[in-house]
């Protein structure tokens, strides 16, 4: 049965390794910079408004987030990275913390998201963050939100920028998406059902 992503709740924030979820369910990890409307995708995703923290001031999400969907798989809001004003103590905190979830000896993604800014050519944080994914084994989907902020005709150039940039293949995914209109909801629900079925 594919899950229903409106069924969801908040379960816990994680700021150290101790406080991971490692009780079997799918884990879908959405990684993204600061900026790039993470909470939003998420928030569009389950049909809610504020289930994840949208910021003003980006860089807010400072533990991970685990948010449950239909009681079949978690939505793991990492900590956003790349832009936020806070000491460099406090990055390096988050950065040591997203390695430790990353290198769980548990495994515990089930599926990357990586989100980007459609548009604007991934950055190198987001490189990085692509290669942690690959590294993991598991499915990565990025997506490329702020769709509606780009012209008709600048679409295309700017989805082959990322995959160029990214190295995409054919066989990877990646989403055009807009948080703001729902744009690419449907496709990313289903690639993430068909990681669950893996």
């Amino acid at each position: 049965m594919p899950l229903n992503f409106t069924k969801v709740e908040f379960v816990r924030s994680a700021a150290k390794r101790t406080d991971f979820l490692r009780d079997g369910l799918p884990q879908f990890a959405f990684a993204g910079r600061s900026n790039v409307g993470k909470s939003s995708v998420i928030n569009r995703l389950v049909n809610r408004k504020n289930l994840a923290y949208v910021g003003a001031s980006p860089g807010k999400t400072t533990q991970i987030n685990y948010f449950l969907v239909d009681q079949g798989a978690y939505l793991v809001d990492l900590p956003g990275y790349g832009y936020a004003k806070v000491p460099q103590a406090e990055k390096e905190r988050w950065a040591k913390l997203m390695e430790s979830y990353f290198q769980d000896e548990g495994k515990l993604i089930t599926a990357g998201v990586l989100i980007v800014d459609s548009r604007h050519k991934p950055t190198e944080n987001d490189r990085t963050m692509h290669r942690w994914f690959r590294e993991t084994g598991c499915p990565e989907i990025v997506v490329a939100n702020k769709l509606d902020k780009l012209k008709k005709s600048q679409i295309e150039p700017a989805l082959t920028l990322i995959r160029e940039t990214l190295e995409l293949g054919e066989g990877d995914a990646l989403v055009p998406f807009s948080a703001e209109k729902g744009t690419g909801k449907e496709e990313l629900i289903g690639l993430l059902n068909r990681a669950c079925r893996r």
